[in-house]
C-alpha cells in the first residue's frame, strides 16, 4: 500500500485530499481510491438545515448525495472520519471529458448544452417526485424564462465581480501574480503524401512501404 497527497482543483482549495495505491491479487491487480475531506457547503446558511446526522458527517452529505444522483454509484464510495476531519472514499478513475466550446457552430452548441441540461435535469429527478416536478415545471415558458434570466443575471455579475477584483489588484489591495507570456505554438510542417501499398499477393497482405506522416 502506498498514499500520495494528491491536488485537487480550483472548487477544492484548501481541502486535503489523498491517492491511495491498494493491490488485490498481486501487482497486476491495483486498485487506486481517493480519500478526499468533505468541506461545509458554501450555499449551507441559505438553505434548509440538513438532518443533523448529515450535518455532523459533511462525508455522508456528500455520500448521500452521490448515491441518489447517480444511477449507478461506485461500490466503494463510502465516508470516514481522519484525525477529527471528515472524508469521503471512491475509487480513482480519469473519467472527466471536455469540448472545446470556440470550435462549436452555434447548432452544435445548442446541441451541446441541450444534452448537458437533460442529463443534469435526469439526474435532479432521481431525487425526488418525477410528477410531481413536471407539475411544478409546467407547460408554459415561464420557469424556462426565470431560469434564463437567472443565468444572464449570473453572467452579468461575474463580468462586474472581475472588473472589481482587477481594479483591486491594479490599487494595491489585492496581491496578485501576473502569469508571463504564452508560448509560442510551434509551426506544423506540411504533412507528406502517402504513397499507396503496392503488389497485393494472395492471402491478403500488402507488400511495399508507406512513407508516413509528418503529424
Amino acid at each position: 500500500m502506498d498514499v500520495a497527497e494528491h491536488i485537487v482543483g480550483v472548487g477544492s482549495v484548501g481541502a486535503r485530499a489523498y491517492v491511495v495505491l491498494l493491490f488485490g491479487n498481486g501487482e497486476s491487480d491495483p486498485l487506486l481510491l481517493q480519500v478526499k475531506e468533505a468541506l461545509a457547503p458554501a450555499a449551507g446558511p441559505y438553505l434548509p438545515p440538513l438532518p443533523s446526522a448529515l450535518q455532523r458527517e459533511p462525508g455522508k452529505r456528500v455520500v448521500t448525495a452521490q448515491m441518489a444522483l447517480q444511477s449507478s454509484p461506485d461500490l466503494l464510495l463510502g465516508w470516514t472520519r481522519i484525525d477529527g476531519r471528515s472524508f469521503y472514499v471512491r475509487q480513482m478513475r480519469n473519467l472527466k471529458g471536455s469540448i472545446l466550446l470556440e470550435g462549436l457552430s452555434r447548432k452544435q452548441l445548442y446541441r451541446y448544452v441541450r444534452a448537458c441540461g437533460e442529463v443534469l435535469g435526469h439526474a435532479h429527478a432521481r431525487t425526488g417526485d418525477a410528477a410531481r416536478i413536471a407539475g411544478y415545471c409546467g407547460r408554459s415558458g415561464a420557469l424556462d424564462l426565470a431560469l434564463a434570466r437567472f443565468a444572464e443575471n449570473y453572467g452579468a455579475q461575474t463580468v462586474r465581480d472581475h472588473e472589481r477584483l482587477v481594479r483591486a489588484i491594479s490599487a494595491g489591495r489585492v496581491a496578485a501574480l501576473k502569469e508571463g507570456p504564452a508560448p509560442r505554438a510551434r509551426r506544423r510542417r506540411a504533412a507528406r503524401p502517402v504513397r499507396a501499398p503496392t503488389n497485393r499477393p494472395s492471402g491478403g497482405r500488402l507488400r511495399g512501404r508507406t512513407r508516413p506522416t509528418s503529424r
